[in-house]
């Protein structure tokens, strides 16, 4: 009769070892995200590998080296420009707020926090730059620029210069400074729209400057469009 109970305290402390075994294996495992967050960091990686290898192919980098190392500074900006908006945002709207404020000391005390926030984001674009500086040439550092901000410099360039009749050389050279100005803010805006913004921003700059200069803008919008309009009929 006592070998089944021998069987049987065998058995009970077997499963007692397996069970802690397995507990202290769990415990030493890293923990897994969501799968719903590991595949949309998945889905990100592959989106800034895309963005990545697109500026690598119009750079022409022939040293192999020289590349990779590009390659990893750009895709680190483009992580760390995603941490810093998903750490800044909400606090940069809800200060916008208290700036605009009635209350003059709690308005400036906002306004003084936004500096301090822009700054480190003026940091992060100078160090990237510094980065990329190393290892391009400053030809190749506006190539970089350009396709992070989708051309647009060179679109909406074009586009002035095609529907504003009898521009002069020193205005053409003040809109694409105005250009370039907005195309270093838009760099490090956290998406697409947020880039098309800060260039709608500064069109608005361009207009006005334009219009003091004697040119009507809104007018050269609307005789372009007729024409287009005609030449379509």
């Amino acid at each position: 009769m006592r070998k089944p109970l021998l069987s049987l305290s065998a058995l009970l402390a077997a499963t007692a070892v397996f069970f802690a075994t397995a507990r202290a294996e769990q415990m030493e495992k890293p923990v897994s995200p969501p799968a719903g967050a590991a595949s949309e960091e998945a889905k990100y990686t592959r989106a800034i590998e895309g963005r990545t290898a697109d500026i690598l192919a119009l750079l022409g980098i022939n040293d192999s080296a020289k590349s990779a190392r590009v390659h990893d500074v750009i895709l680190a900006q483009y992580r760390a420009l995603r941490d810093w908006h998903d750490a800044n945002d909400a606090r940069l709207k809800a200060l916008g707020k208290e700036a605009h404020g009635s209350e003059k000391e709690a308005a400036a005390t906002a306004g003084a926090q936004l500096g301090q926030i822009h700054s480190s984001l003026k940091a992060l674009h100078d160090q990237f730059l510094s980065k990329l500086s190393a290892d391009l040439t400053p030809q190749q550092v506006e190539k970089v620029k350009d396709k992070m901000t989708y051309n647009k410099v060179e679109v909406t360039y074009n586009s002035y210069c095609e529907i504003v009749p009898n521009l002069t050389p020193e205005q053409k050279a003040k809109i694409l400074d105005l250009l370039r100005e907005a195309r270093e803010e838009a760099m490090d805006a956290g998406s697409a729209d947020e880039k098309s913004a800060v260039f709608k921003q500064y069109k608005g700059k361009i207009n006005n400057y334009l219009s003091a200069q004697g040119h009507d803008v809104g007018k050269a919008y609307k005789d372009w469009g007729k024409k287009q309009k005609a030449g379509e009929e």
